[in-house]
């Protein structure tokens, strides 16, 4: 009776979720419907509210957040960077309000934010950016450090400690489990198979993550340093020390903030420069909602060119994923080959890679834009563009990266899990089979591979290796021995990408548009985007049931939901890889 009743409660309160998953579904159509009007007034402020995740582009509604009430959409970048950079010349907008309440976002990507507001700055120099926050998270401090003035609640914090990477080893656990990880790999920093092989991080990982460590650290705390007017090396005593401890006085005196005010306080000096008399009539304006009113995409009258930007966000898988799918980007590349009114075409790419096989169908199908068409093709590069990232941006006419960007890992590996322990020993299930030829089950959880086999797996992930590199030699116009020279699976930060001829030059995308906009020779034009985003009610449904489930497993799990997360993430890859680590530098 008392596993019935669990059981009841459990589907009461999955019904409960449901119903409110539908309301919120509801208020969020109507909202949008009711939001395709705006009207921006004279002597509007633009908010960027750093809260919640930024995604690439505008994310669909975020069910759980919206069900205990907080942001109900992921914030795109495209739209925030498209909002600071018109806003320059709009006679309408008065100054911007960064609002930090500790956003999630990756390090190219505020870099992006970071590029936008400078080039505000320089435009409209008549204009103001003003921050506040309760407490600055390194990451948005590093936006808000563009600012004329960074205000602080006077009991807040601001926390800057530097950067770091963590790697989880699963191999003690693996040994437990009775399981197996057959790597074949090719590529001496190829570790992203290390924590099923190992029980800490080699020599080899270790030096190529200090060193894109310490290169993404020196470009952000050079750019703090400039906007606060202070040295790097005092960036880095702030770091080395506990500077969510300080008292706040003392973030005044060592130049970290300019002012302490309540939040009140900070609305009165919002207030008497938008000359109104109380807080709620402060005429702000999201990113969002100034998209709506104006057409960021286009420069001028837009009618110089039309340059597609396609998006290539996420895991790159070969038929299913809610990543990079091949099956749905080859065509949608080769759709943009046959529009005559695309005269450009920059691919926009945030990926750690993922299936090899996928990698060369979207490689091939970008050649065959170039060929068909002869029309230029830039990439520009987000946070990751590694491994079958960078795979599917080599054959670009010119790659653009950030400082920050993680790029190169040229290199391949394949993972067969063996779990004859695990079935036989552990738990006491034993197998019988029958074939008609000795690779007849091959490959097999239940089984080793035997020695050929293991020569037959090296064999073939050597060949994807050769030709992933003759790949990036051809595209880089360098021979294949100098990549392989570069490669061994190597992840790279931005910086030392340019200095090795992996990337072209140091910008983000709006750097990309502006050289192409350049080699088309025009001073106007449109952005198109690409895939279109469409959202469909029942889309944001299957949504909301995964991130429903994600939350119940992230309640349950608590520190090892990661762990949980990664294996499944390797169950769900094929069987030839080129991907990167799984790392993740934030700040």
């Amino acid at each position: 009776m008392a596993f019935l009743g669990t059981l009841a409660g459990i589907w009461f309160s999955l019904l409960i979720a449901f119903i409110g998953v539908f309301v919120v579904l509801g208020a969020a159509m109507a909202s949008s419907v009711g939001s395709k009007t705006t009207k921006i007034e004279k002597g509007s402020v633009l908010l960027l509210n750093l809260a919640g995740e930024i995604s690439d582009r505008p994310g669909s509604i975020d069910i759980m957040g919206a069900l205990q009430g907080i942001d109900t959409e992921k914030k795109g970048l495209n739209e925030i960077v498209g909002a600071i950079t018109n806003a320059a010349a709009d006679d309408r907008i008065k100054g911007i309000v960064i609002d930090c309440q500790g956003s999630s976002a990756g390090l190219a990507q505020r870099q992006a934010i970071v590029e936008a507001l400078n080039k505000f700055k320089t435009d409209a120099p008549e204009k103001w950016i003003y921050s506040y926050g309760d407490m600055y998270t390194q990451g948005d401090y590093y936006i808000a450090s563009v600012c004329d003035s960074i205000f602080l609640n006077p009991i807040g914090q601001v926390d800057i400690h530097g950067l770091s990477s963590t790697t989880m080893y699963f191999k003690n656990l693996m040994d437990k489990l009775g399981i197996e990880a057959q790597v074949v790999k090719v590529g001496t920093y190829k570790s992203a198979v290390e924590p099923f092989l190992l029980d800490k991080m080699s020599d080899a990982s270790r030096e190529q993550q200090q060193l894109f460590l310490d290169n993404i650290w020196k470009s952000v705390t050079s750019q703090i340093a400039e906007g606060r007017k202070v040295t790097p090396d005092t960036i880095n005593a702030w770091a080395d020390g506990f500077t969510f401890a300080d008292a706040t006085t003392t973030y005044i005196d060592n130049k970290m903030v300019d002012a302490l005010a309540y939040r009140h306080e900070f609305d009165a000096k919002i207030m008497a420069l938008t000359d109104k008399k109380k807080a709620e009539d402060i005429p702000y304006v999201e990113p969002a909602t100034y998209c709506k009113d104006k057409d960021v995409n286009k420069k001028g009258n837009g009618k110089g060119a039309n340059i597609a930007v396609l998006y290539a966000t996420g895991d790159i898988t070969d038929t299913e994923g809610d990543g990079i799918v091949a099956s749905k980007l080859v065509p949608e590349i080769l759709d943009l080959a046959d529009d005559e009114d695309v005269d450009g075409l920059i691919m926009y790419v945030n990926s750690g890679g993922g299936s090899a096989f996928a990698s060369e169908q979207i490689w091939e199908a970008l050649e065959q834009f170039k060929s068909l068409t002869g029309k230029p093709f830039y990439v520009s590069m987000s946070d990751y563009a590694a491994s079958g990232g960078y795979y599917i941006s080599c054959g670009a006419d010119k790659i653009f990266a950030q400082p920050t960007t993680l790029t190169g890992s040229i290199g391949i590996f394949g993972i067969i899990p063996n779990a004859h322990k695990l079935i036989t020993e552990k738990i006491g299930v034993t197998t019988g089979t029958v074939k008609t030829n000795t690779n007849g089950n091959f490959p097999s959880l239940m089984e080793p591979m035997t020695e050929a086999q293991k020569a037959a797996m090296q064999s073939y992930v050597e060949r994807g290796y050769d030709l992933f590199t003759s790949r990036c030699a051809e595209g880089r116009g360098m021979s294949q021995n100098s990549i392989k020279m570069i490669a061994e699976g190597r992840v790279w930060d931005g910086s030392e990408a340019l200095k090795l001829g992996l990337v072209d030059a140091i910008g983000g995308l709006d750097t990309a548009i502006a050289e192409m906009a350049k080699e088309l020779n025009v001073e106007t034009y449109t952005i198109s985007e690409y895939p279109t985003l469409k959202p469909k009610w029942y889309d944001a449904l299957v949504e909301a049931g995964a991130e429903i489930k994600a939350g119940m497993v992230k309640d349950e799990l608590g520190e090892c939901a990661d762990l949980y997360e990664t294996i499944k993430r390797v169950k769900g890859m094929s069987t030839l890889q080129c991907r990167m680590d799984f790392i993740t530098v934030s700040l």
